[in-house]
């Protein structure tokens, strides 16, 4: 593929709910540009944008994928987003790069869940909008409905561009209101035919034409006067002003389709390269040079800037790295620096990607976006630069995981791997977190959902050849005492040499929640040799770790060893350690000893409509709300509320069941609390169970 200038890209982003039909709008564009010669799935159920095996056995895209075209002396680079929920990372990627988001909406089921996050997302980082009405020709699609959702949803920016020529499975064309002109469809060639504006809707056109010339000239005063003048407006003056609404993300076109019968995808491709702005429409990307923050803007000629959106971990090919090049023009073979390892980095072959399949190319000018291999300290969120160059791109903001299961590697031998590859896979997607909780001793995978973490598995085993159990993840539970009491740790063990004598008399106060453990000494006399006090301390601290009566670590103690008898020849440090351990086990065991529960700190954002059953179903799980407030979105509330963290393991699934996916959550550890004596049982019979596993 050839390299273009940057007022000749187009970096476009499709997204939207699952199922809209992104990926067979990307497959009908590059048909339409005869960058590929068939249209839709293949017989293995692939499509260029979906091949990975799991996508294949979903039917569903699982991953942002690239997939560039040239049409009409522009190169459009396609990114193909997921649409669900749970892989909602790419779309953070995604929407970092384009410098245009098509959002894909079927006519049949209107504006869903995912649509509006997508949208928010995008408002959010100020990415220009279109929206691509897709599936017109099925049953019970409408035009009308759907136009009014968009407009009640996302405000009075959204502007018709065109209108649907016939309904449903007799929809076979366009009207397009700048031109006043039909384009017909007929068959599968994805080709259109101009026309008159059929006679039975030249009325319903000429009133919407007017509204979306009004809308448009609007922004222009000179344009505004003559208009009012009554003077006749070119296309090409209303394009040119209706492209500078689209880059200011103040207009929102709408055009009609149907991806899978190519009907007005042509016509999106080139509005996409009249009306859709280029890497120089775009304001200049902000990077951090030291203390200080400039811009970048995308000159061919400036020095080389390439940020990482993307990694791609294969184990044959080894790691992919998608960049876009900010600034600058990369050539193969170049060398750069990565500006947060200061590593050096020889980019030894430029290619870009069409799904799977790579395209040299010659070099990637500013403003482009293509592909390296090899990148050894490399990943995603990182920034190449000239050596001595330091500047830094902000990485790209991961969403919280809102998931987690406990893994471990089925085979023994796989632990060493198990970790390696989970990094690789990390690389690869931003949003997997993995950790490993030194107090439960489970390695957490954590994700955004249960798909997400379980195409992560799915990954393991086909990419590195290591199969996974998951299991519950356990919940921190700690153990602390509610009286004072006394006891008397005694070792002793004879053998055939010197023996084992050690006696620590033991009491235990409890302290306030959080003051953590304190030691005191009150021996006098000498019954304990100073130097065995250490041991007595050390034997009571290795207890309190390892769990007190119920097997759960202890907090929030005060131990003071105040009395003791030793020996001259069989007292030693172990005798010591091991008579403060029983001491203090016996001592804890009669000081009415409770079990604590971690309390996490809830904020549940939903609409209005769902915040009663949203607060019932935390009062439900033990929860005590602490306050409402409106929320960031228009009739949107949010909840704060203190939950015990072992209510709320899998809540990112109820909540989404409870709000249709319309609800979200972020979730913190706040503190600890006494655990209801009725679950008191239940928890400690449960943690017998998993210790005799």
């Amino acid at each position: 593929m050839k390299s273009f200038p940057p007022a000749k890209i187009r970096n476009v982003a499709l997204v939207g709910h699952g199922g809209a039909g992104k990926t067979s709008l990307a497959e009908a564009l590059l048909f339409c540009s005869g960058a590929i010669n068939r249209h839709g799935r293949v017989e293995d159920g692939t499509t260029t944008t979906d091949f990975d095996p799991e996508e294949i056995k979903r039917g569903i895209s699982l991953s942002l994928a690239l997939a560039p075209f040239e049409y009409d002396g522009h190169k459009i680079n396609i990114l193909d987003v997921p649409g669900y929920a749970d892989f909602v990372g790419d779309l953070y990627a995604g929407l970092r790069v384009a410098d245009l988001a098509v959002f894909v909406v079927s006519a049949v089921e209107g504006v869903e869940v995912q649509t509006e996050a997508a949208w928010r997302l995008a408002a959010q980082v100020g990415v220009p909008r279109m929206i691509y009405l897709n599936k017109l020709d099925r049953e019970r699609a409408s035009f009308e409905r759907v136009l009014d959702e968009l407009r009640e949803k996302f405000g009075v920016g959204v502007a018709p561009l065109e209108l649907p020529i016939g309904e449903e499975t007799a929809f076979h064309g366009v009207a397009d209101l700048l031109s006043d002109t039909a384009f017909l469809y007929e068959g599968n060639s994805g080709k259109a035919s101009p026309a008159e504006i059929p006679s039975d809707m030249a009325d319903l056109e000429h009133q919407v034409r007017d509204n979306l010339v009004e809308g448009i000239v609007v922004a222009d005063d000179a344009l505004m006067e003559r208009y009012l003048e009554g003077e006749a407006i070119e296309p090409k003056e209303l394009q040119d002003t209706l492209a500078k609404g689209v880059a200011g993300a103040s207009v929102f076109p709408v055009v009609c389709g149907a991806a899978t019968k190519l009907i007005g995808v042509d016509r999106l491709a080139e509005l996409i390269c009249e009306i859709g702005p280029s890497p120089l429409d775009r304001p200049p990307v902000e990077v951090e040079a030291g203390d200080q923050t400039t811009s970048v803007a995308p000159d061919p000629a400036g020095q080389p800037l390439a940020f990482v959106f993307r990694t791609v971990a294969d184990p044959y090919v080894g790691k992919v790295s998608f960049l876009k090049v900010l600034s600058g023009t990369i050539k193969p073979d170049a060398q750069l620096t990565n500006t947060r390892t200061h590593a050096d980095e020889r980019l030894h072959g430029l290619f870009t990607m069409r799904g799977k399949e790579q395209d040299t190319v010659p070099e990637l000018p500013a403003g482009d976006i293509g592909a390296v291999a090899k990148l050894a300290n490399t990943g995603t969120g990182d920034t190449l630069a000239p050596k001595g160059t330091p500047v830094v791109v902000p990485p790209i903001e991961s969403p919280e995981p809102v998931l987690s299961v406990a893994i471990r590697p089925k085979s023994k031998g796989d632990e060493d791997k198990l970790m390696t590859s989970l990094h690789r896979l990390q690389d690869e997607d931003p949003a997997l977190r993995v950790r490993r909780d030194d107090e439960t001793h489970q390695t957490l995978l954590s994700g955004m959902g249960e798909t997400h973490l379980s195409i992560v598995t799915e990954r393991l085993s086909r990419k590195f050849g290591v199969e996974v159990e998951t299991e519950e993840v356990k919940v921190p539970y700690r153990e602390t005492i509610t009286a004072q009491a006394e006891a008397e740790g005694k070792y002793k063990k004879q053998t055939g040499g010197h023996g084992q004598f050690g006696v620590a008399f033991i009491r235990v106060q409890p302290r306030e929640r959080g003051a953590g453990f304190e030691f005191v000494d009150k021996i006098v006399g000498g019954v304990i040799p100073r130097q065995f006090i250490p041991a007595v301390e050390k034997g009571i601290a290795e207890t309190m770790e390892t769990g007190g009566v119920y097997g759960f670590p202890v907090v929030d103690v005060q131990a003071t060893v105040f009395d003791g008898k030793h020996h001259p020849v069989d007292s030693s440090e172990m005798s010591f350690k091991m008579a403060g351990a029983l001491g203090f086990k016996e001592a804890m065991a009669k000081a009415s000893p409770v079990l604590l529960e971690p309390i996490s700190l809830l904020e549940v954002t939903v609409p209005l409509a769902y915040q009663g059953d949203v607060m019932g179903d935390l009062n439900a799980r033990r929860g005590r709300v602490q306050g409402t407030e409106s929320g960031p979105g228009d009739g949107e509330q949010t909840i704060t509320a203190l939950v015990p963290t072992s209510e709320i393991l899998r809540y990112a699934i109820d909540l989404r069941s409870l709000t249709g996916g319309r609800g979200r959550f972020s979730v913190r550890h706040d503190h600890y609390d006494l655990l209801p004596s009725h679950l008191v049982d239940k928890v400690a019979k449960a943690r017998e169970e998993a210790a005799a596993k």
